[in-house]
């Protein structure tokens, strides 16, 4: 059974056909179909002898035909499985999978352009259309601070060698008859981290990007890809080490409406991890140390700060408003803090983070020894279906170790809400005026109306990805839908604010490192 096939039939039709799933296009469909085969075939110890039949199965000479020619089609798919294998996209499959066996993770960004995928979209930012009348005012010609546009064929006409793209002329037309034509990745990069180099391909300018994502599930061609670590997962797996999944919040509803998060823990035992840990434990302990972090800084005179869980928002403050990096939160983000956690109990344990980011994949890179590999909620359906796991037939043995704040944590507006109410215990007298951030974009433009005053706010909280992490990149499930499952679900957990999370509590209480660059005590 090919790849393709074995993704429609059997443990994991949910992933791509359930109810409330994300919409499942043909650049999906073969991301999975890939990722899919790979482990299924490292699962079988059978990734080296056949790693290089998966284009020939993925794509045959009768189709389905994407680009040109089979041949080319081919090539992309290399590209997409030296990424899958965390390798050097252009390098030889056979030495790129020897290396992934072995454990080898390429030293490169997490994100990048595949080369043979790239489409190279046309360039031509503004365009006439035949809407033009052209009218007697010619409003868009005496716009034009270049003089590139005339009259050709009774319409306007811009001339390429001479336009800057400012888009004054777009601006001045009556008729909305000049329009602007973006490459879809450089639209969905709110930091204009990509454009087009001089061959036209799509360039990722990494002192820019802060590894979101959006560009990836932006592009139409599939040519953006983030290299998975699933190989080396299953290595470990198989040579029997302890290793610990770490799991999101927002993992509720991802792989159907039916699936509760219990039945999906026991199916990530059943792929071999020893343990199953909540990352919601982790933001309970950050929802105190960013609560008590919050009082300090303002009894200490400070105007405001911001949280510090999604590492592109940290990543943009870092990299595009470096002079407001002093009001970014200290605390770790609720991956590291668990993981801390569970490295302090078992420093054997392989930390394994699953979750719907794939900037986690960057932030944990800062955390050598702490969080080991990362794992997207879309490897781990393709995990579920190369080892043919249903999950609708797992048990829901969940016992939860947290609150329900620590879970609204993947919805926008959760880390404040958490903050909110842990400080009505540990500070009533405290004044909090808070104010939350979706998209990189908003979180900019709202960052420096805050540091200006023109946002009246002493406590922000910024998500890069609409609607929280349930609107993240790694996600499976339909974020409309999965927002309203996680508020469900984490409504009917036991404990309801963090501080009053025993287990949380013990852990401080243990002491320990919360914060970069410093011991709590």
């Amino acid at each position: 059974m090919s790849g393709m096939n074995r993704l429609r039939v059997g443990a994991c039709r949910i992933y791509l056909e359930e109810e409330g799933m994300a919409q499942v296009t043909e650049v999906v469909k073969l991301r999975r179909s890939v990722l899919s085969e790979i482990a299924r075939l490292a699962y079988a110890g059978e990734l080296q002898e056949h790693i290089q039949e998966i284009p020939h199965t993925v794509v045959t000479e009768e189709g389905p035909r994407y680009r040109c020619c089979v041949h080319k089609e081919r090539a992309v798919l290399n590209e997409r499985i030296n990424s899958a294998l965390s390798q050097p996209i252009c390098a030889d499959i056979a030495a790129n999978v020897e290396q992934a066996l072995a454990g080898s993770i390429t030293d490169t960004p997490v994100i990048s352009v595949l080369p043979e995928a790239c489409d190279r979209c046309p360039i031509d930012k503004f365009l006439v259309t035949d809407a033009c009348r052209n009218c007697i005012a010619h409003h868009c010609i005496a716009a034009c601070p270049k003089k590139a546009i005339m009259v050709v064929q009774n319409q306007a006409y811009i001339d390429k060698t001479k336009c800057v793209e400012c888009g004054l002329c777009k601006k001045s037309c009556p008729y909305g008859a000049i329009i602007e034509i973006s490459r879809p990745c450089e639209r969905a990069c709110e930091l204009k981290a990509i454009t087009a180099g001089a061959d036209r391909r799509a360039v990722i300018d990494y002192d820019k990007c802060v590894q979101c994502g959006a560009c990836k599930v932006s592009c139409p061609f599939g040519a953006i890809s983030d290299r998975s670590q699933i190989v080396q997962i299953i290595q470990q797996i198989r040579h029997n080490k302890p290793v610990y999944a770490v799991v999101a919040p927002a993992v509720v509803g991802q792989y159907g409406l039916k699936i509760r998060p219990g039945q999906i823990f026991s199916a990530i035992r059943q792929l071999g991890f020893q343990q199953v840990r909540e990352v919601a434990l982790g933001a309970d302990i950050v929802t105190l140390e960013e609560t008590k972090e919050f009082v300090s800084r303002r009894e200490a005179g400070e105007l405001f700060m911001t949280t510090s869980c999604c590492p592109a928002f940290v990543g943009m403050v870092d990299k595009h408003m470096p002079e407001l990096k002093s009001h970014v939160s200290t605390t770790v983000s609720p991956m590291v803090a668990v993981a801390k956690v569970i490295k302090t109990e078992d420093p054997e344990a392989i930390v394994v983070f699953i979750g719907p980011c794939i900037a986690k994949k960057a932030e944990a890179l800062n955390y050598p020894g702490t969080i080991d590999y990362v794992l997207t909620f879309d490897e781990l359906g393709a995990m579920f279906t190369g080892k043919d796991i249903d999950l609708a037939a797992m048990a829901d043995d969940y016992s939860g170790e947290s609150s329900r704040d620590s879970y609204q944590f993947a919805r926008t507006g959760g880390v404040l809400a958490a903050v909110l109410n842990t400080a009505k215990e540990l500070a009533p007298a405290m004044e909090v005026a808070a104010h939350r951030s979706e998209g990189l974009a908003a979180c900019v433009t709202e960052l420096k109306q805050i540091k200006s005053g023109k946002i009246a706010a002493n406590l922000m909280e910024g998500m890069a990805c609409m609607g929280g992490c349930v609107g993240g990149p790694g996600t499976i499930g339909d974020v409309r839908v999965t927002s309203r499952l996680v508020e469900q679900f984490a409504g009917g957990l036991e404990v309801k604010v963090s501080v009053n999370n025993p287990v949380a509590m013990a852990k401080l209480n243990q002491g320990g490192h919360w914060h970069v660059g410093q011991k709590v005590e």
